[in-house]
């Protein structure tokens, strides 16, 4: 196992990137931005400015012509930008999905959510080596989140109905992981609703709730996304209009597509947020738009259109 790496002041770290060939008009900004966010915090901003060796498949630790210090701070404001955004349009859909999945489920039976017997047969798939079953493992999910709860409607039930709450209410204690989980262990009955809402199939829908989940923890904990490469690719519908997102499924444009689709869908808002941020990024020859997955002419697409 190699020794840790040696400790380096800012002035330090600015003359080994210098060193490496990367361009810093400006040293002592460079230093207050690398006390401000970390090396490497911004170390995934620079890493797409380095060499590619296609021999070993590695990049180099060598910077390609044009890689500047200046051009990582651009790319992370707007990086920065876009997860404040992705954040406030993400948060209309999971209160849209909470309204809809509480509706649902409340139609069947107010404590559906309390009674795994009238769920459907995901909720009893065991997915423990203990044998704890997946509403096993979604109950102390909910329970937690439940006793972490100041809500006053969730005291209000607590000292009048000892703490049980309807689905309708529920819902409002749970994370977009839990929702999600829930959601996949619905019966179809409550599952299509919401997702004929949606304009999709609920196994879509599902997967989709699974890839949003990912993007908003990723903004969250303001992880980078403009260039980021996702495990997991969300399941598409026929709809023409996300054909502008195919072939590149596990880029930050089709999660970018997704909310876009569903702001339409749900008629949560005009989804003129995210087409104007695009616009804004710093356009450059080291780390070209196409980062982001989005293929040419995406602006003249049903989904991200002005008109």
């Amino acid at each position: 196992m190699a020794d840790a790496k040696q400790f380096k002041t800012y002035t330090q770290q600015i003359a080994l990137l210098e060193q490496r060939g990367m361009t810093v008009e400006d040293p002592p900004s460079a230093v207050a931005l690398l006390r401000q966010l970390n090396y490497y915090r911004l170390s995934g901003y620079w890493h797409p400015m380095r060499r590619f060796d296609s021999g070993t498949g590695q990049s180099l630790d060598v910077f390609r012509p044009g890689a500047s210090f200046e051009l990582v701070h651009q790319l992370y404001l707007f990086d920065e930008q876009l997860r404040n955004v992705v954040s406030g349009e993400l948060a209309r859909i999971e209160l849209a999905v909470r309204a809809l999945l509480g509706h649902a489920l409340g139609a069947i039976d107010p404590f559906l959510h309390l009674k795994p017997e009238l769920l459907g047969a995901p909720a009893r798939q065991v997915v423990s080596k203990r044998g704890d079953t997946r509403y096993e493992v979604w109950l102390k999910k909910y329970e937690a989140a439940l006793r972490a709860s100041r809500e006053d409607f969730v005291a209000h039930h607590k000292k009048k109905y000892g703490g049980k709450l309807p689905i309708w209410a529920a819902v409002e204690v749970m994370d977009w992981g839990t929702l999600s989980h829930l959601y996949g262990m619905a019966p179809g009955c409550a599952r299509n609703p919401v997702a004929d809402a949606c304009g999709l199939r609920a196994p879509q829908l599902e997967s989709w709730l699974k890839s949003l989940n990912i993007l908003r923890n990723y903004a969250a904990h303001h992880a980078r996304l403009f260039n980021r490469v996702f495990d997991i690719k969300p399941r598409f519908s026929s709809d023409p209009r996300l054909a502008v997102a195919k072939g590149s499924e596990n880029r930050v444009f089709t999660q970018l597509t997704l909310i876009q689709y569903l702001h339409h869908e749900l008629k949560l808002s005009a989804a003129t947020s995210l087409p104007a941020l695009l616009t804004t990024y710093p356009e450059n020859g080291v780390v070209p738009f196409k980062r982001i997955g989005a293929p040419e002419g995406w602006q003249q697409s049903a989904l991200w259109s002005a008109r």
